[in-house]
């Protein structure tokens, strides 16, 4: 990747002719460019595929094309505006610590306990993503996609498929709801025994600044997430929070709907919880993705992973127990 004086970052130098192996194919032309000219806005993705720059098989396509096995795309030069980026020792340390998250890899799958304050991926103003640094991780990798999605504030299991086969499988048992996720959320006052499920449609609105807020809403997406008290403290309940469908803030806005808000939620939390918990030395949401369990997608083996709590929140509870006894 080189740069001009034009303060304009060069992404593809020249036109490339790319034959699609079988791993790649199925796949939406968008979504293959946005993994091969990494760094590209989506909008300008669009542009290219729109004015005809990128061909398959020397004709024109539309951005939902799927490619097939054998197809030939050509990409043309891409240049653009050159961000300000951080300090490129500040990536290689993340990239690093990223290292030791992996909790489980083999052929087709690796599996990362995602730290809190990084998001999944680069873009909205973020250069640095983990699916980015894992592919610095791992150059060798072909094939890196998410499975599936965690806020960035939210820690915990987050899935990356190494094949196009597995992500395939690993969608399909997301599909069929066989796969189980397991989150523990730190909640104000005393969760009630009975509410064991909590059923609320959810709906997403985008607010002026571009900011996402979820809110229980009747002409939203169905939505149910269960719940178990795992423990009890004078001003708080640790909760596992396991969703049974998979939408934006689900659990977050779950939990401020039956009165329980996350400890140190910026979106939907309490305030005044807050601060008591940030007296004992909590800096962050205090909601982790746990457990995972699904069936390998090579061997068919059921495969439950855990992630454990970092060491925040484990000094947070410890605190709260000490307070209780």
């Amino acid at each position: 990747m080189t740069t001009n004086p034009l303060n304009e970052k060069i992404i593809n130098a020249t036109v490339k002719m790319l034959q699609i192996s079988e791993d790649e194919s199925g796949q939406r032309i968008d979504n293959y460019l946005l993994a091969k000219l990494k760094g590209v806005p989506k909008s300008l993705i669009y542009r290219i595929v729109r004015k005809g720059e990128v061909r398959v098989n020397k004709g024109r396509i539309k951005p939902e094309y799927k490619l097939q096995t054998g197809d030939t795309v050509r990409i043309p030069p891409v240049r653009v505006a050159e961000k300000e980026q951080a300090p490129i020792s500040n990536k290689l340390n993340k990239v690093a610590a990223l290292e030791k998250q992996i909790i489980f890899e083999d052929d087709c799958l690796l599996v990362l306990n995602k730290p809190s304050g990084i998001a999944v991926h680069g873009g909205s103003g973020l250069s640095f993503g983990v699916i980015e640094a894992l592919r610095s991780l791992r150059p060798e990798a072909r094939f890196l996609e998410l499975v599936h999605r965690i806020d960035r504030d939210t820690s915990g299991i987050l899935l990356v498929a190494k094949k196009r086969s597995a992500l395939r499988n690993l969608h399909e048992q997301l599909r069929i709801k066989t796969v189980k996720k397991d989150y523990l959320a730190l909640v104000r006052g005393q969760w009630q025994s009975h509410v064991k499920v909590i059923r609320a449609p959810l709906l997403k609105n985008e607010l002026s600044g571009g900011e996402r807020i979820v809110r229980v809403n009747e002409q939203g997406k169905p939505s149910e997430t269960r719940f178990a008290i795992e423990e009890r403290y004078p001003t708080a309940t640790l909760v596992r929070a396991s969703p049974v469908t998979g939408r934006t803030h689900q659990i977050r806005v779950h939990t401020q709907y039956a009165g329980h808000p996350i400890a140190l939620d910026d979106k939907y939390g309490d305030k005044e919880f807050d601060q008591q918990m940030q007296k004992l030395g909590l800096n962050r949401l205090f909601l982790h993705a746990y457990s995972i369990k699904f069936e390998h997608p090579k061997s068919g083996e059921e495969l439950r992973l855990t992630a454990p709590l970092d060491e925040n929140m484990k000094g947070i509870l410890k605190k709260l127990r000490e307070n209780k006894a």
